[in-house]
């Protein structure tokens, strides 16, 4: 397995790789730049050393915008409700279940306000096995994996 630990999506765990691993470290990457950290920063207490925790956190709290780089631009500050949407779509990738996570043409419609954010995120981003039963989709690669559903390259990466 490689990686980066921090970015890698909880199914890399159980050595099964399926397109939307991507898309969780794409999640990592947009809340990191929100927030003007590293997704892990040893030089902070323990319990705030995690930024997925602190996201967590301020979720149930319902104090997102705390987490905006407070050295980011003004625009930055004054966006809070876009800022907040951005840390929605970033939440939508995080989500555990990979069945639940967005395909990548989806993010991008949804940071350009054309579809809405799934309503029911979870924010409880552990790690959580892959369900047994799911059927095997051969994908263009020639490669096994899990899906709930077929994923086409079309749908992949094709054009929005």
């Amino acid at each position: 397995m490689r990686g980066t630990p921090g970015y890698l999506a909880p199914e890399w765990l159980s050595a099964v790789i399926i397109e939307k691993v991507d898309v969780y470290s794409f999640g990592v990457v947009v809340l990191e730049i929100l927030c003007g950290r590293k997704n892990i920063d040893r030089s902070r207490p323990e319990e705030d050393m995690h930024l997925l925790s602190i996201f967590k956190r301020k979720a149930q709290e319902e104090q997102l915008l705390d987490m905006v780089d407070k050295y980011s631009t003004e625009e930055m500050q004054l966006q809070g409700k876009e800022v907040v949407r951005m840390m929605r779509v970033a939440a939508w990738c995080l989500q555990s279940d990979f069945a639940n996570r967005p395909s990548m043409s989806m993010v991008v419609k949804a940071m350009e306000g054309l579809v809405d954010v799934y309503e029911n995120l979870d924010y409880n981003f552990s790690s959580l096995p892959i369900p047994a039963g799911l059927p095997i989709i051969r994908t263009m690669e020639g490669f096994a994996s899990p899906s709930s559903t077929p994923l086409l390259a079309s749908v992949l990466s094709g054009p929005r």
